[in-house]
């Protein structure tokens, strides 16, 4: 283990480092020759040779890089899978933007640059490399949702999700200030190890400021009652952005808040235990009826995507509570894993869509009838993907949810499996809505003749293929998943 910089530690760090060279070429591919075409080339090759630099970086690994950041196998697994997002988010956006009018060279910018900051999330073992992280994957992202210069929506989304970011921030830095004025520390581990000298009275403090460093990290994970904004963002944002958004950009925090609650050794105060438990349930619920009633795509997969957050937080309350805490880390990574994949593939399909269109989102029901008759590998892909949301068997969403209901069981939480099972049986009705509508027999829809480039169609049959053998073959990524923590 080693705490300076050295050959090795630039090693450990090479994710991180590929992409920054990522950024600085297009930084200077921009001020020499604007080429859209050139910007996504230089970003595809950044993310693919970064992904493959995790392999690089396992040879070193675990390695402390300063107090602040360590290359172990659990930051290198969702750096792999943050650089894959991140070439597929690169790939459907080149199509979705090719018809829209503007510069769009800088788009791939924020998007490496937004992913450099989720990559840091999960290395990070300090809180001040945790707000690093977060300040730049979401001040990327403001820019990233309010990208199009065409229509108000995506202004207004950015917007609020900049206010309310900025107030979140603010809550989280003053946890902060009360965890070091009660533990003298930010460093993960060492907040576990000065609790143990705490006098009484100091334990209000703790409380005090893991409640408003967990508020702030709600927010980001759009967690009841932090998620007002998810509709409307979801809705307003790019469809390539909104898949970012809720697939890297949550599976980020949501690593980074695993670490955090396993190493500073939160998950071993019964109160919080509690809170999170609320948040959890009140999460599966809530986001679960919302969805009911929305009849925008965009926004159903907002609240569905809060319901599947209040289904990942149920592995918060089983580590505190079960024997066998790395089973519940690894059915966390499943989860993470199978729920990325199939968010992305979701969005893939309404960000090729309005990629027809070089005005609107196509992301109402009524955009989607009748794709079944019309393009029937698109339909294919989105039905895939709303299976696997609904946890139907033979898709990697229902290993996911079998993963967290081992979980639950081996901790006896009983309640929170009961909604996880009440809001999976909810969610199975507007998830089979939206493949009714595609059944349907309509007018040509308004990708009926769009022409997707090969790398798309790679992307898409990849994702399916993803999303299939994780349901059918999960043997290997399980005892990989083993081993990372």
């Amino acid at each position: 283990m080693s705490s300076g910089l050295d050959l090795n530690s630039f090693q450990g760090l090479a994710p991180i480092l590929v992409l920054s060279i990522g950024a600085v070429l297009l930084m200077l591919q921009l001020s020499v020759h604007r080429n859209t075409a050139v910007s996504y080339v230089i970003t595809l090759l950044s993310f693919l040779l970064a992904a493959a630099s995790t392999r690089f970086a396992a040879e070193v690994a675990p390695l402390q890089i300063t107090p602040l950041l360590r290359a172990d196998e659990f930051a290198l697994f969702f750096s792999l899978l943050f650089c894959l997002g991140g070439a597929v988010t690169a790939v459907i956006s080149y199509e979705y933007l090719a018809r829209r009018r503007g510069q769009n060279e800088e788009f791939f910018l924020l998007l490496i640059l937004s992913s450099i900051g989720a990559i840091t999330l999960v290395y990070a073992t300090h809180l001040a490399a945790l707000l690093l992280g977060l300040e730049l994957l979401g001040v990327a992202l403001y820019a990233l949702i309010a990208y199009p210069d065409e229509g108000a929506l995506p202004l207004e989304a950015a917007i609020k999700y900049l206010v309310l970011s900025g107030a979140a921030s603010s809550i989280f830095l003053f946890g902060f200030a009360l965890l070091y004025a009660a533990l003298g520390t930010l460093t993960y581990t060492d907040m576990r190890t000065a609790t143990a000298a705490l006098q009484p009275q100091s334990f209000i403090l703790i409380y005090a400021g893991a409640a408003m460093v967990f508020t702030g990290l709600g927010f980001k994970l759009s967690a009841v009652p932090f998620h007002m904004w998810t509709p409307d963002v979801y809705e307003g944002a790019p469809a390539p952005v909104s898949g970012f958004l809720a697939a890297i950009s949550k599976a980020a925090v949501f690593a980074a808040i695993l670490r955090w609650w396993l190493e500073a050794g939160f998950y071993e105060y019964e109160r919080l235990l509690l809170a999170v438990g609320v948040v959890a349930a009140a999460s599966m619920l809530v986001g679960n009826l919302l969805a009911l009633q929305q009849s925008n795509v965009k926004r159903i997969m907002a609240y569905s995507s809060i319901a599947h957050i209040g289904y990942l937080l149920i592995v918060l309350v089983a580590i505190g509570i079960s024997p066998d805490r790395g089973l519940a880390v690894e059915a966390a990574a499943y989860y993470l894993v199978a729920y990325a994949a199939t968010t992305l593939a979701a969005f893939t399909l309404l960000g090729l869509l309005s990629s027809a269109d070089g005005q609107l989102e196509r992301d109402q029901l009524e955009d989607v009838s009748g794709l079944f008759w019309q393009q029937p590998a698109l339909a294919l892909l989105f039905s895939v993907a709303l299976l696997s949301l609904a946890g139907i068997p033979l898709t990697a969403g229902f290993i996911g949810k079998f993963y967290l209901f081992t979980v639950g069981v081996d901790a006896a939480l009983w309640t929170l499996l009961g909604l996880l099972v009440l809001g999976s049986a909810i969610s199975i009705y507007y998830y089979l809505r939206i493949i009714f509508t595609m059944t349907q027999r309509t007018e040509p829809v308004a990708g009926s003749s769009l022409q997707i480039s090969l790398p798309g169609k790679l992307v898409f049959y990849a994702l399916i293929g993803t999303m299939l053998y994780l349901g059918v073959m999960p043997d290997a990524l399980m005892t990989y998943l083993g081993t990372i923590l």
